[in-house]
């Protein structure tokens, strides 16, 4: 028979049965199989004392609950019994209290009965209490113990005193007297120079005096009687009191000799100052002036003329720029008043503050493309450095520099001492790019670098984009910008082949979706492998296959063999004998070969807003890659989204100062007309003739990298940065014609061409034909041009 019949054959109740059964015989009786007879004893003599110390109580317990508590407590008896007490011996029940019913009070707790009477007034708990006079038989004398002499506990005399310390008490006693003397003489000439100076002022006016200034801004003026007038003491008014709160049964009448009436003359100006006039005191009034209005400082019409701020909108609006109607309003009402004082000079300042009319230049309405045909500069390029974390891009540009002497040695040399405190010497000739500290800290490039250099043809900008893939929106910012780029491969076993997976790959495919035609792949660390040609020639072939797969002509992509740290082959040929197989153009013969895009002159101008900062010709200015069209000095823009107007105070083109700038040119742009708060980077700045719409839904036709459908998405154009949705799909397409593959797709699978509608959260400055970038959860999805 075979093991399946046997299997299905089995009895699986009998084989359970048989295994019950067995179980039961293993597990009975196993406690006492397991205890040899040394326990077996122990266990029952400490049985035997458990149960006596129990007592009566050893009834509630069974023989086996004593010996698990036995065993359990290694035959400790006193924890055993404890454990059995409080387990299985139930406590005494404690008595209760008995309960005392309410309303029921016994004999002990009742007092002696009290009469009830009428409840006495308010007034009778005072009864027969002086307030003020209180009688001599009723006043208490507190009479201060004696001290005892001597220094004794008993009262006996203390130690006789020496002759020093003697000495030193009468000299302690002597000072003493003294300081009191003093303080005595102090307060005593003070208060007879105040005495003086009062009455030196007695018979003049009040008027004259701090007291004058304080009727004066107040409106009120105060005369003083010339006979003396009576007042009335402390003791008329302690008898008042004492009047009005005794009640009527106890009021005595009070003797005529205690009103005591005191004449006095009129009060001195200080204490006019503090408690006003006499005759005034029933209608004085009961709020005071502040100290404040007493100052020859104080303008009771602060506010009542325009501010700076409205000075200077006042400024801008006659110079054509768009303002606050109201603060223009406020500005522009004609000030009258009298001379101010040398007090008022800061804010006589502030309002005679205006805006230099000069500042703005008067547009010239330059033919700007023949100016630029007509001049005779030089050709700027910008080209762009991507390539996987770590394949040495920064470094490559600090050396690039240094050789070409648009950097001196003893910066290189600064930063590397700089760099062996932070145990990052390797990293001194990347720190020519990466300026900010975080970069140096962590090592990585952050953000886009800049920086310039010119060579007999070109004027060069280099765009150091960052590897790592959390910054990939920065590298789509730097690669929008770029006319050609370099990719920097690492030739070292392995390192190669893991960016080929990760940024590489990426960042190829954003090149290509930007526009980017012109590669120079800057095969990097050859010099660690020996300059081998076949890693070269490996290299080349795999990214050559990639390129050509993602769309570029492979006329436009050149491979140059390079070491960046010691920087054979950027400018000069290396005398290494082991390069003798290249004949090809070192790094820097690549970059002039490479053309510039085609300047987009004739369209209007377009211009993404990259950084933003202050110079001392202007309070506001913004750089970046003009896209398309041509600008001049005094010419009016529109700032989008915010759709704020400005205009242009100063053009930079390459730290220069220029009339014009035109498509292409890197440049820096000097605002002026317009508050800081509407101006962001990512912004497009457009001329007021032809300004750009803003808008939330975009239609866009893309090539996907991977699977698309109706998902949350950020789109990417420039440094332009907007979260968005994907809400439909209209459309797959076909990647020669265009025609129309399929219609309402569910899905839309990689490497397909699909149109696409994308909702935004807020509308953005963008137009058709610019490129776009779709990205989802730290991946890039699809990239295309919007329609």
């Amino acid at each position: 028979m075979s093991r399946h019949q046997a299997v299905r054959n089995l009895d699986y109740e009998e084989v359970l049965d048989e295994y019950d059964a067995d179980s039961g015989d293993q597990f009975e009786g196993d406690d006492n199989e397991q205890l040899s007879a040394e326990d077996r004893e122990a266990l029952n003599i400490n049985t035997a004392l458990v149960e006596s110390s129990l007592g009566s109580d050893a009834e509630k317990v069974t023989t086996k609950q004593i010996h698990d508590a036995l065993w359990y407590y290694y035959y400790d008896v006193d924890k055993t019994v404890s454990y059995l007490r409080n387990k299985f011996v139930a406590p005494p029940t404690k008595p209760e209290p008995k309960k005392v019913k309410h309303g029921v009070t016994s004999a002990a707790m009742t007092g002696y009965p009290v009469a009830k009477g009428s409840p006495l007034s308010a007034a009778s708990y005072f009864y027969g209490i002086p307030w003020m006079n209180i009688p001599k038989h009723r006043e208490a004398v507190l009479i201060a113990p004696p001290p005892r002499p001597g220094g004794l506990l008993g009262g006996g005399d203390g130690p006789k005193l020496s002759k020093l310390q003697a000495l030193a008490a009468a000299r302690k006693k002597k000072t003493d007297v003294k300081k009191i003397d003093e303080k005595v003489d102090r307060a005593e000439k003070r208060m007879s120079s105040l005495a003086i100076t009062e009455s030196a002022k007695e018979n003049e006016r009040p008027g004259s005096g701090i007291l004058a200034k304080r009727q004066k801004l107040s409106g009120e003026e105060s005369s003083q009687p010339s006979t003396p007038q009576q007042i009335w003491s402390t003791s008329d008014a302690q008898s008042a009191m004492e009047m009005d709160s005794v009640p009527e049964a106890a009021q005595e009448e009070q003797p005529e000799d205690e009103c005591i009436v005191v004449s006095s003359t009129r009060p001195s100006v200080f204490a006019q100052t503090l408690f006003g006039s006499a005759q005034d005191s029933a209608t004085a009034p009961q709020t005071y002036s502040m100290p404040h209005l007493a100052s020859s400082a104080f303008e009771p019409e602060a506010f009542s003329q325009p501010s700076p701020d409205d000075v200077v909108l006042a400024a801008q609006a006659k110079a054509g720029n768009k303002f606050d109607a109201a603060a223009a309003k406020s500005a522009t009402k004609k000030v009258v008043g009298k001379p101010k004082t040398s007090d008022d000079a800061p804010s006589g300042e502030m309002n005679r503050l205006q805006l230099d009319q000069s500042a703005v230049p008067k547009n010239k309405k330059l033919d700007v493309v023949k100016e630029f045909e007509k001049s005779n500069n030089k050709r700027s390029a910008s080209f762009v450095v991507v390539g996987h974390v770590d394949a040495g891009k920064s470094t490559l540009m600090g050396r690039l520099l240094l050789e070409l002497k648009f950097i001196e040695q003893h910066v290189i040399d600064r930063y590397r001492r700089q760099g062996e405190k932070m145990g990052k010497s390797s990293f001194a000739l990347a720190w020519v790019m990466d300026q900010r500290e975080e970069e140096r800290e962590r090592g990585v490039t952050i953000d886009i670098a800049t920086n310039q250099f010119e060579t007999d043809k070109t004027r060069f900008t280099i765009l150091d984009a960052p590897g790592h893939k959390d910054f990939v929106p920065n590298m789509i910012a730097g690669a929008s910008q770029a006319d050609f780029a370099i990719l920097v491969i690492d030739a070292n076993t392995g390192a190669f082949e893991k960016g080929l997976k990760g940024q590489t790959r990426e960042h190829a495919l954003l090149l290509r979706s930007l526009g980017v035609q012109r590669v120079i792949v800057a095969i990097n660390k050859l010099d660690m492998v020996g300059w081998s040609k076949e890693r070269f020639d490996e290299i080349e072939e795999q990214v050559t296959g990639f390129m050509k797969g993602n769309g570029f002509q492979l006329k436009n992509v050149a491979f140059v063999p390079i070491s960046g740290l010691n920087g054979d082959n950027l400018v000069q040929r290396p005398d290494d004998e082991r390069l003798y197989w290249y004949t090809g153009p070192t790094l820097i013969e690549a970059l002039e070969e490479s053309e510039p895009m085609t300047r987009a002159l004739q369209k209007p101008f377009r211009m993404s807003i990259s950084e933003i900062y202050r110079t001392q010709q202007a309070q506001l200015t913004v750089s970046g890659r003009i896209e398309s069209g041509t600008v001049q000095n005094g010419e009016g823009l529109i700032v989008q989204p915010s759709g704020e107007p400005a205009s242009i105070r100063l053009i930079e083109v390459d730290s220069e100062v220029q009339e014009w700038a035109v498509a292409g040119q890197n440049v820096s742009i000097g605002l002026a007309g317009i508050d800081p708060i509407h101006v962001r980077v990512g912004d497009i700045i457009s001329t007021k003739a032809a300004p750009i719409e803003t808008s939330d839904t975009l239609t866009m036709k893309v090539l996907s990298f991977d699977h698309l459908m109706p998902m949350p998405v950020d789109v990417h154009r420039g440094r332009l940065h907007a979260a968005g949705k994907v809400q439909a799909l209209p459309a797959v397409l076909d990647k020669t014609t265009g025609a129309t593959v399929k219609k309402n797709p569910k899905i839309v699978q990689p490497g397909k061409v699909a149109r696409v509608v994308v909702k935004l959260e807020t509308k953005v400055p963008l137009e058709a034909g610019q490129r776009v970038v779709l990205r989802s959860g730290g991946e890039t999805v699809a990239a295309g041009l919007l329609e």
